[in-house]
């Protein structure tokens, strides 16, 4: 696979998209608190993408440019932003094949699942990174993760198993808002089609998952990849031997998490709860 093209978002690039926004919503006459309704955002993520502080992402685009009347302005200038050059190799990979798979069964021991993840979550998670990883660096990661959720829009779908302990779902990173949000999100995603979502609970006396969260993927040529990410180790798996063993941990853990419709009821009270 050639090497992608990368160049550095930097502080100006955010600031010209941000007087994009700043200028198409003052010459409709709309406030920020106005169209922060109107776009279902806080009035501080509109002042925050008008002053270059936090990256346009482009759901936001699309639905700004709706609101203002233009003709897409705002959601080419989301998605053309030149990416930071901070993605290694095996996660440049892991990123092409996400982006075309046809089937991608995920495990996540610790957080809710990248692809399920909401803007502010997902904010919250870089946020929790050591070293601090500085503002434009968070937007950056943040905007990336959002982009790759595309997948779940495609007109056809890849087949999507997600289980994810229930741990994750009790954190409260990011506040009580972020996670009722992320939890509602859940919800919604639980409902979809192509998706299978399963906690595996609290309390259990034994499971599959101790080694860590762990990725496996069917290409469209039907070859089958694994991904295992770890702190500050991140691998690809090639070996069809080692993808074999993953696939039968995968297995393994969906009969020990709960089921579909016990995992929607679980959702039911964890919201009720927040």
């Amino acid at each position: 696979m050639p090497p992608r093209k990368k160049s550095r978002l930097n502080q100006s690039v955010l600031k010209m998209v941000g007087a994009q926004v700043a200028a198409a919503r003052a010459a409709v006459g709309m406030t920020q608190r106005a169209l922060a309704e109107a776009v279902h955002i806080d009035v501080e993520t509109v002042a925050s993408i008008e002053q270059g502080r936090r990256a346009l992402m482009p759901n936001v685009a699309e639905r700004m440019d709706r609101i203002l009347g233009l003709p897409g302005l705002l959601t080419v200038a989301a998605n053309e932003m030149p990416v930071v050059d901070v993605i290694p190799p095996w996660a440049e990979e892991y990123f092409a094949n996400e982006a075309e798979a046809i089937a991608l069964s995920w495990y996540d021991a610790i957080l809710v699942p990248g692809l399920l993840q909401t803007e502010e979550y997902a904010r919250a998670v870089f946020r929790c990174r050591v070293p601090y990883m500085g503002d434009e660096k968070i937007e950056l990661q943040t905007a990336r993760r959002i982009k790759r959720q595309d997948i779940l829009h495609r007109e056809i779908p890849p087949t999507l198993g997600f289980i994810v302990a229930e741990s994750a779902l009790r954190d409260r990173l990011g506040g009580d808002d972020v996670r009722r949000e992320q939890l509602r999100h859940l919800r919604d995603c639980a409902q979809r089609p192509a998706i299978s979502l399963q906690v595996l609970p609290l309390g259990l006396t034994a499971h599959a998952g101790l080694t860590g969260s762990f990725i496996l993927l069917e290409t469209p040529d039907h070859h089958r990849l694994a991904y295992s990410e770890n702190q500050r180790v991140s691998i690809a798996v090639h070996s069809p031997s080692e993808v074999s063993i993953l696939a039968q941990k995968y297995a393994m853990l969906r009969s020990q998490a709960l089921n579909v419709a016990d995992t929607q009821t679980l959702l039911d009270q964890l919201l009720g709860e927040s």
